[in-house]
This record gives C-alpha cells, sequence and structure tokens, in this order.
C-alpha cells in the first residue's frame, strides 16, 4: 500500500472513529462455562455442524500462576455461537481439534496463544492472524480493540486482560469480557482479508501465516537466570552465581508451589541478594527487598543458595557472557568491523525505504537479527542468487525476498565499488 492508500486508511479511521459504538454485551449473551465431557461433546457437535472460520481465544493467569497455560478457551463459529471452555474441567481438547480440523482458526497475536492451546490439543492446520494482518497493511496500532474499532466501528472493554484467570468461579464481568474477544473476530478477520487482497498483499499474509504453523516451538534457553532484571549491575562472577543459585531455587518454589517466580521472589531482592550476600537472616531481613513477609517465607531457601555459591571454586563461576551464534551488537561494529558497520547501514536503510514505500514495519519486512547477520557475514560473491539464499537460510520469506534481494544487492555493490551510497 503506497501513500495514497495509507491517506485513505487514515481518513477512514477518522470518520470511523467519529461513530464509534461501545459494545457492551455479546450477541446472545454471556455463554456459560462448559466444565464436563458431556458440554464439551454438545460443543464439539455444534462446532462441527457449522461452518466458515473458527474464532479463537485463549486467557493466561500470567504474573499470578507458574507457565503459560490457559485457564479459559474462547471459540467462536457462525451456526454454534460462542463457547467459553475450562480447561481444568476440560484439559483434553482433541477431539473438538478433530471436529473443527478443516476450518481456518483465526486468532489475534496468534503466537502469543498457540503454545498454550496445543498443550490442550487445538493445533490449526490453516491460521488467520488479525494482527499480522494489521501489520502488514500499515495500521499504526494493531491491539484488537484497536483493530475492531478501526476497521469495524465497535469500542471493546478491556479491563481484565491482566486478570489472574485461574481465579474459580469466574466472575460474571470477566466472562463477559472474554466472550466479547471473539464476538467480532470473524467480521474482523473478513474486513482484513478484502483489504489484504484489495492492497496485493494476500499472498504476503498468507505466507506469514504458514511460516508461524510451521515454525517450532523455542528450544528452552539454556541460561534463563541470565535474563534477571537488573543482572547487568552484577560485577564478578561470584554474585552471579549467586543470581543463579537464587533464581534456580526461586524457579523450583514457583514451579512447586504454581506461582509466578516473581510472586515468590522479585528479581530485585535476587539482585540484592547477590550483591550482598548474607549469611544470616538477620542479614537478609536487613535488605529492603526482603521487609515485606513474603519474600521472608523461605528465608532458608534463599541463604542455602547464598551459601551454595560461595562455596563454588572459582573454576565452576558462570562468565559474564556466553558465546552467542550471532553477530556482537551493532554499536560495536564501527570498532570491531568497519566494513561491516557500512553494510548494516546500507542495508538498514534499503529495508526502511523499502518499509515505508509499502506501508508496514521494517520489522515486518525484514527482521532486524536478519539484516544484522547478513550484513556481518555477507556471501563471498555478493549476487542475487547468493543474498537469496543467505536470507532464505535466516527465515525469509519469498514475498520479502523479493521486494528486499535486489535492492539489497545494488546497495552493497555501490559499497564496494564506492565507498558510500
Amino acid at each position: 500500500m503506497g501513500v495514497p492508500e495509507a491517506r485513505d486508511q487514515e481518513k477512514t479511521a477518522r470518520e470511523t472513529a467519529q461513530d464509534i459504538v461501545l459494545l457492551l454485551e455479546p450477541r446472545e449473551g454471556v455463554p456459560a462455562v462448559v466444565r464436563t465431557a458431556a458440554e464439551l461433546e454438545r460443543v464439539i457437535a455444534d462446532f462441527a455442524a457449522a461452518t466458515g472460520p473458527v474464532a479463537v481465544d485463549a486467557e493466561r493467569a500470567s504474573g499470578y500462576r507458574y507457565g503459560q497455560r490457559a485457564y479459559l478457551v474462547q471459540l467462536r463459529r457462525r451456526g454454534a455461537g460462542t463457547v467459553l471452555i475450562d480447561p481444568m474441567g476440560c484439559p483434553d481438547l482433541t477431539a473438538l481439534d478433530a471436529a473443527i480440523s478443516d476450518a481456518e482458526t483465526v486468532l489475534h497475536a496468534a503466537t502469543q496463544d498457540l503454545p498454550c492451546l496445543a498443550e490442550l490439543g487445538l493445533r490449526p492446520r490453516r491460521l488467520f492472524d488479525t494482527e499480522l494482518a494489521g501489520r502488514l497493511l500499515g495500521y499504526p496500532k494493531v491491539g484488537l480493540g484497536s483493530m475492531v474499532e478501526t476497521v469495524l466501528g465497535f469500542a471493546l472493554e478491556k479491563g481484565h486482560s491482566a486478570a489472574d484467570w485461574s481465579t474459580r468461579p469466574l466472575p460474571e464481568e470477566w466472562l463477559r469480557y472474554a466472550a466479547l474477544d471473539v464476538e467480532l473476530l470473524i467480521e474482523l478477520r473478513d474486513a482484513l482479508h478484502a483489504e489484504l487482497a484489495r492492497a496485493n498483499k494476500l499472498g504476503w499474509a498468507e505466507e506469514e501465516f504458514a511460516a508461524i504453523l510451521a515454525t517450532p516451538p523455542k528450544p528452552p534457553r539454556p541460561d534463563p537466570w541470565r535474563r534477571t532484571s537488573g543482572i547487568h549491575r552484577v560485577r564478578n562472577r561470584r554474585a552471579l552465581a549467586v543470581v543463579r543459585e537464587v533464581w534456580t531455587a526461586r524457579d523450583r518454589i514457583a514451579r512447586d508451589r504454581d506461582l509466578s517466580p516473581g510472586r515468590v521472589l522479585a528479581d530485585a531482592a535476587v539482585i540484592d541478594l547477590a550483591a550482598t550476600l548474607p549469611k544470616t537472616p538477620a542479614e537478609l531481613n536487613e535488605l529492603s527487598s526482603f521487609r515485606a513477609r513474603g519474600p521472608r517465607r523461605h528465608t532458608a531457601a534463599w541463604l542455602r543458595a547464598v551459601a551454595r555459591a560461595r562455596e563454588l571454586p572459582d573454576d565452576a563461576l558462570p562468565e559474564h557472557s556466553v558465546p552467542s551464534d550471532g553477530p556482537p551488537p551493532a554499536h560495536r561494529w564501527a570498532e570491531r568491523d568497519p566494513e561491516a558497520a557500512k553494510r548494516l547501514t546500507a542495508t538498514r536503510a534499503v529495508v526502511a525505504a523499502l518499509a515505508d514505500e509499502h506501508n508496514l514495519p521494517t520489522e515486518n519486512l525484514l527482521q532486524p537479527d536478519t539484516v544484522r547477520r547478513l550484513a556481518w557475514a555477507p556471501p563471498a560473491d555478493i549476487t542475487e542468487e547468493t543474498v537469496h539464499a543467505a536470507l532464505r537460510a535466516y527465515g525469509a520469506r519469498e514475498w520479502q525476498l523479493g521486494l528486499v534481494v535486489l535492492p539489497i544487492v545494488k546497495a552493497l555493490h555501490r559499497l564496494e565499488t564506492k565507498g558510500d551510497l
């Protein structure tokens, strides 16, 4: 979509905003929650007999419970209406999955929900991601509420997205919110599908949706404790060992109690332990992050973790950083490899210009990591074929390659022949 189309889109959005309708109630009312095998059988029959895409959403208890499992699943299909399924009562949805296996699944921000849906046995074969469609179409705000307002003219109340969905029984107002999340998802899909077709971007979207479904689950991080907030302030390896030992102890306690790790012990408290290395409960209780009763509940575990780190031999202490399979941080390139820094600047400029021309975010045209990898270690012989192969190996889709390969090759050739753009 070019500039005129973008302006038309903005004009339409402004006109729609003048007549927004607040959506307060699902069309068929708030459905009862499906909790038993018999109730689930009726849902399966209804959805198997219905037609068209299936809108799906899931509610988790992030920040409250350990892990990212679903505590409520919402589905809607024309002819079957909306259903709310409690995974605590119906933990196996493989029969429902089989009943709708021929249907396209409509999700908003699919990568967030697909893992927890897969745990229940729901594995879409075809996908339409309304958030990703919005990105490809250049919408400035792609949250579900914003998209529904801009595209369909309805406002959704978004007051319970961060609620503890493991709560039982679930309040009526939460269930209403959950049902409304899929109320207009199929209509949104239909409108965006038509818009993608008009913008000649439908093929792009289909490639992206297929790539999401084909991407395997991410493997566990080798050192997840290194993502502790504030770890950049830890200056020595012994203190790093404390972070690792306390993080591991906290994770074990959180899993056993089914609590979010941050509710067992905040990251700030982990860093305080690494900075002070307390030996006694009295020393630990002097820390400001341990004044509340919650962090002190497992005082013995924290002190044992600190003691383990104290007793480690030097050769068992963690290093400050671990080798990466990718290029170094870009801000170091000018010093370490000036030519690579020039290639990065040139490639970024090409991608940014093309993204602007086609009215989509640069990261949806080509991932920043892919740009960095190509600039840091380009093919020995810069040709359309070699750059195409390199970007394809990094995961770029064919529609992206069709847009970026030739301009990138030309930009890199200009660097080689003139030393600048």
